[in-house]
């Protein structure tokens, strides 16, 4: 794998293969000391047009954690703002020997035009509402551990709520949990659905209290209202009312139930309840997924099996 852009693009295999991996890299992050000199001398570049918490973060400390070099590219502070081009800015920081791109870019399909300019592995850390991959992936990572999953998602039934129609994360999700067997139903009003959702290998509905006492994992999003141009809810607390996780639904989960957040939550909008109180929430168990499988996914382009082997 030379690259990692797209979810889609992964057979079943793929997902079980990179989940696998991560195993392993949890166990590295379990030690006293959580490092291991497997990408010693590479050198990753965290390139990041929006602004991040987790992802940048993840990253930061993945790599790290493989004993990369890392440059973090602060678009706020360079050449960027003076009118200089994606192109030229890859082209630049390629010449000073890089061996991975991380890319988040605002506009859908950036990472793809990123492989054209540089030599150098490219992972998509979020392009527009396009995709999302290592998101899905420590998604994935944590259903199938905290659920025991190894085998597949084969019969579980997994509801996305919220804003779908800006959401990289829920199409990556539905592409991954649908590979793995999962039936997935999108919850949103019709303005939160994106176009063509009737191709989409899903269920659609409008009536989230219809369906929380019969799913195994609720996955919330938050209201993208950066990427607004219309006001698509008649008002936040109506959409609480219709589509949050009120302490009433909360009440009714199953007592297996996962409760997922991919980050920044909105408080009191679609997470109406405090998550730390949820039997389920996976919320920081997703936080903390996400720096071993962004190191499974980096050790993947850039490592060896032989690498592992010797520093694990």
């Amino acid at each position: 794998m030379k690259h990692l852009l797209d979810i889609g693009v992964l057979t079943p295999d793929d997902l079980h293969h990179l989940m696998a991996l991560t195993d392993h890299m949890v166990e590295v992050n379990q030690r006293p000391i959580p490092k291991v000199p497997a990408l010693r001398g590479k050198t990753v570049v965290n390139l990041f047009f929006e602004n991040s918490t987790r992802t940048l973060t993840s990253f930061d400390t993945a790599a790290r954690r493989l004993s990369a070099d890392v440059m973090n590219f602060a678009v706020s502070s360079s050449s960027v703002n003076k009118g200089e081009s994606l192109r030229d800015t890859i082209e630049t920081i390629s010449a000073m020997g890089v061996d991975a791109f991380v890319v988040r870019h605002k506009s859908s399909g950036a990472p793809m035009q990123v492989t054209k300019w540089t030599n150098a592995s490219v992972v998509n850390a979020g392009d527009g509402w396009h995709q999302h991959p290592t998101q899905a992936l420590l998604d994935c990572y944590t259903i199938r551990t905290h659920l025991n999953r190894r085998t597949g998602f084969d019969g579980l039934h997994i509801a996305i709520v919220g804003d779908i129609k800006h959401s990289r994360v829920a199409r990556s999700n539905v592409q991954a949990f649908t590979a793995l067997g999962a039936h997935v139903t999108l919850v949103a009003p019709p303005t939160l659905l994106p176009p063509a959702v009737e191709t989409w290998p899903v269920t659609v509905s409008h009536d989230l209290d219809s369906l929380i006492a019969k799913v195994d994992v609720l996955y919330l999003l938050r209201m993208q209202r950066e990427r607004m141009v219309d006001a698509l809810v008649p008002s936040l607390r109506e959409y609480t009312g219709a589509y949050g996780l009120t302490p009433l639904r909360a009440a009714r989960l199953r007592p297996h139930a996962l409760v997922m957040h991919p980050g920044p939550m909105n408080r009191g909008v679609e997470m109406a309840v405090d998550p730390s109180e949820l039997p389920g929430s996976m919320v920081l168990h997703q936080v903390t997924n996400g720096v071993a499988v962004r190191m499974a996914v980096l050790f993947e382009l850039l490592g060896s099996g032989a690498d592992l082997a010797t520093s694990a």
